[in-house]
């Protein structure tokens, strides 16, 4: 018999944390059918000689809930060898969403996520109103990688309780409804559900996003559901002050896991240049949560942000802010102008915060000079406040002007920590999310880069494990995430010598209605594969979209 494919010569490493070993893998409709020395022949053959074979990555952290609308290949997750994506994190969303509430879950994606209303009026689809038919629609879409969907709390809210979800609490009968839609949605085949405490997100209007209104007895009767389908995850996104989880925040991931009996996840554990030993810390405090199987969330890359003040999602945590959210430029400008607003953010931010804000971009020609230089530098040179130098700087551009700043984990000692400690989850790329400020879409390629090669912070087996199977594991995609017999026949095939990512992202103006985003291009990713057919090819796409909606089981 001749195979579809098979992956010959290759150093196979298989995602369980097992040596790396040479052995040929052969795919038939879509599945992995012998591991070995295989003398069959195939439709195609790949020649991995000097390639490392892994199990395409699972990328668990991603908001690409509107991207799939419009990008079949979700890029630009596949270019690093991710396979498999679950959005719906954070508790925001797009589906369940009557037709007249679709204005307020856009600008909530808009304030949470930081993608502007322009891209998503034009982009978005909307071919659904329940969750199980926004699934289906990108299954019939067609997707180039695996599609996992959790339920996002705020949609589900606004869904049976309309704008007042936005400010109270969901009474006895309308939590029963709202649990209800997710129990359709789980047994549609949703992998959990997400929610946030953040005060930093905030949604329509500048209003509290709708979860964040959810009382403990909603959030035990919606952990009820998992507890009672015996499936699914949670994911909480709770810290106020990232890498800190306080008294409050530790009894919310003690209800979650009580009230489920499911696996929970939160968010964020980054490292702070104030405190680099607080994440360190605060596994420590929470080693009891991590025993029953809770997992924060880390990331592996330098956390690199554009700032710009058409989008002010890095001062959303900050309540004088919240009248520039939502509002033309020209609206926007003339309240920057206004010297009770300067007054009233003056002192919002730590004066180191200037010493790290750089002026990265503008077309602005009379401010080519300042490219390069913080924000406090040109304070200094002009003599003025920094808190009104940035808003000068930024009318002066007509808001046209990126800032950039290292913000967390620049300390790679208390970083490494994170990365290789075995109960935390490797991951917060936040694909498809702030469009035009980050793009940690390639963290695969950097572990494997700077971690493995570079550093040898960690063995290859390892380090392909926590990309792979840990998170496919947690997330229940039992079959993915390994390379073995009767798994799906998902690849992610490089060269170790040049793998890579870069350290700061580029931009590109290819979104909808002419929006601009950061990506992130791959080296050393030689071949993603999804489900037995080759996706991309030496960084190009083949035209297949051979991605399948994952549901949970």
């Amino acid at each position: 018999m001749a195979y579809d494919l098979v992956i010959r010569n290759g150093t196979l490493v298989d995602g369980t944390g097992s040596a790396p070993r040479h052995a040929d893998v052969a795919v038939q409709d879509g599945v992995i059918a012998e591991v070995g020395e295989i003398r069959e022949g195939a439709d195609r053959v790949i020649d991995a000689s000097d390639l490392v074979v892994a199990p395409g990555f699972v990328d668990h952290h991603t908001h690409y809930d509107a991207q799939i609308c419009w990008d079949p290949t979700t890029s630009c997750s596949p270019w690093h060898g991710v396979t498999s994506v679950v959005m719906g994190n954070c508790g925001v969303g797009l589906a369940p969403c009557r037709p007249e509430a679709r204005e307020i879950a856009t600008w909530d994606l808009v304030n949470v996520e930081a993608i502007p209303f322009e891209v998503l009026n034009a982009g978005i689809t909307w071919d659904w109103e329940t969750f199980p038919e926004y699934m289906d629609a990108a299954a019939t879409r067609g997707s180039g990688i695996n599609l996992g969907f959790m339920c996002a709390l705020t949609p589900f809210r606004h869904y049976v309780m309309g704008e007042e979800s936005m400010d109270r609490a969901a009474s006895a009968e309308e939590t029963q409804q709202i649990a209800g839609l997710l129990r359709d949605a789980m047994n549609a085949g949703a992998l959990g559900f997400s929610t946030t405490y953040g005060p930093q997100h905030i949604g329509y209007q500048g209003r509290p996003l709708a979860c964040r209104q959810a009382s403990r007895d909603e959030v035990q009767a919606y952990c009820g559901v998992l507890r009672e389908l015996g499936k699914g995850t949670i994911e909480l996104a709770l810290n106020a002050r990232p890498g800190e989880v306080d008294a409050e925040e530790e009894a919310l991931i003690d209800l979650f896991l009580t009230s489920s009996q499911r696996p929970v996840t939160w968010l964020a554990m980054l490292v702070r240049d104030d405190q680099p030993d607080i994440c360190r810390k605060t596994l420590e405090q929470t080693q009891a949560l991590l025993d029953r199987g809770a997992r924060p969330q880390v990331s592996c890359r330098p956390f690199i942000m554009q700032i710009d003040l058409r989008n002010p999602f890095a001062f959303g945590s900050m309540p004088a802010w919240n009248p520039v959210f939502n509002k033309p430029v020209d609206e926007q400008m003339k309240i920057y102008r206004d010297p009770a607003f300067r007054e009233s953010v003056r002192g919002s931010m730590q004066n180191n915060f200037y010493t790290k804000l750089d002026v990265h971009y503008t077309e602005q020609e009379s401010l080519q000079g300042l490219l390069g230089k913080t924000v406090f530098e040109v304070a200094r040179e002009r003599g003025s406040d920094p808190v009104d130098t940035l808003l000068d700087i930024a009318l002066e551009g007509d808001l046209e002007v990126d800032f950039s700043m290292e913000a967390l984990n620049s300390d790679e000692e208390a970083l490494a920590h994170l990365v290789t400690h075995d109960q935390t989850l490797i991951g917060l790329s936040d694909g498809g999310a702030h469009v035009d400020q980050l793009c940690d879409a390639g963290y695969c390629t950097w572990l494997l880069g700077h971690w493995v090669r570079d550093k040898q912070a960690m063995s290859l087996e390892y380090a392909v494990r926590r990309i792979t199977s840990e998170p496919a594991d947690f997330f229940g995609l039992h079959d993915r995430g390994r390379i073995a017999v009767g798994k799906a026949a998902d690849f992610a095939i490089f060269d170790l010598e040049t793998v890579g990512s870069d350290r700061r992202p580029e931009m590109r103006h290819d979104l909808p209605a002419g929006g601009r985003r950061m990506v992130m291009q791959a080296r050393g990713m030689q071949y993603t594969i999804v489900n037995g057919e080759i996706l991309f090819e030496d960084q190009k796409h083949t035209g297949a979209l051979p991605g399948q909606v994952l549901r949970s089981t």
